[in-house]
């Protein structure tokens, strides 16, 4: 599946499924499992886009459990979740992986939410042995409102996500017209030769068929 189709995708689903835009009183899915919003949920400070991969264990089950966790996160609210995509790892080695992007609107400031992001990777095992290791369960903090920082602990826009189709195709299914900050739009970033030659597959769920 092309990033080019991916776009067209996440513009069918941007217009058919008010959910994704509002996040008021639905629900959202992945990989055939529904999520429920809350219905308390505060005035959000902030819309985040959260990367989220696993290559270890039932990396599929990582991944649906990772969106449950952000949706019970205080002060976080799980407004949507792309598909999934399964690509090979790039820099690194082990199996394929399972990648999607959630969208959260958030009270919590950017380090906090990347402390929240920690530690849900650590109730999934998550070690760091070294670089671009093989995981349980990655969750990365891509975009936080327009925001560009830069902290000893925190980059935002997450590095070289413009140059990975494992970022941009889940997150142009989510927001089609999102532009990185310092980069441009995503859509020309998804564009680039070097991403197009980047192997990805959506994995199709019964919901799907």
């Amino acid at each position: 599946m092309s990033l080019a189709r991916a776009t067209e995708l996440g513009s069918r689903l941007r217009g058919n499924d008010t959910s994704r835009a509002t996040g008021i009183n639905m629900s959202t899915t992945t990989a055939g499992i529904a999520v429920p919003l809350k219905d308390d949920a505060s005035f959000p400070l902030a819309i985040a886009y959260i990367g989220i991969g696993a290559n270890l264990g039932d990396a599929r089950a990582n991944v649906v459990d990772a969106l449950a966790r952000l949706q019970r996160q205080p002060g976080c609210t799980l407004m949507a979740a792309s598909s999934m995509y399964r690509t090979a790892p790039i820099d690194s080695s082990g199996d394929d992986y399972i990648n999607a992007v959630a969208r959260i609107a958030t009270t919590l400031d950017a380090e906090t939410l990347l402390q929240a992001l920690h530690a849900i990777e650590q109730a999934h095992g998550r070690e760091r042995p070294y670089r671009n290791a093989p995981r349980t369960l990655d969750l990365d903090l891509l975009l936080y409102a327009d925001q560009t920082i830069s902290s000893p602990t925190l980059t935002v826009p997450h590095p070289r996500m413009h140059e990975r189709a494992f970022v941009l195709m889940p997150l142009l299914e989510l927001a089609p017209g999102i532009v990185i900050p310092g980069h441009g739009p995503a859509q020309e970033c998804a564009a680039s030769p070097a991403v197009q030659a980047q192997a990805i597959a959506r994995l199709v769920t019964s919901q799907q068929t």
